[in-house]
């Protein structure tokens, strides 16, 4: 079996490749939840175009790909599952929050 660069052992799950066991498993939990009424609409790697505005129009400066969306109590969830956050994580999610208005949940 191969590893990623953080030793995270690829997983499947529902015939879906997810980078690491934890993040497979925390799909597993989240499909249980969906299937219970707790949380709708889960999707997988949603991406989210990150960009700056020069105050005439905006400019792309890069992509954030969610692990996880769903809504839950009717608030729209944002859900990374992290083993490392590296210093690109880091600053993503703060331009995400920035950006976006949203805080992403980290698990």
């Amino acid at each position: 079996m191969s590893y990623s660069k953080y030793r995270a052992k690829p997983q499947c799950r529902d015939g879906i490749r997810f980078a690491s066991k934890k993040e497979a498993d925390r799909y597993v939990q989240l499909k249980m939840l969906e299937k219970a009424g707790e949380i709708r609409l889960l999707r997988l790697q949603e991406p989210y175009f990150l960009s700056v505005s020069d105050g005439s129009k905006e400019i792309p400066i890069g992509k954030y790909i969610a692990d996880f969306t769903y809504y839950e109590n009717g608030k729209l969830i944002i859900e990374d599952v992290k083993g490392m956050k590296t210093q690109l994580y880091k600053w993503k999610s703060k331009h995400f929050f920035i950006q976006f208005g949203i805080k992403i949940r980290e698990t």
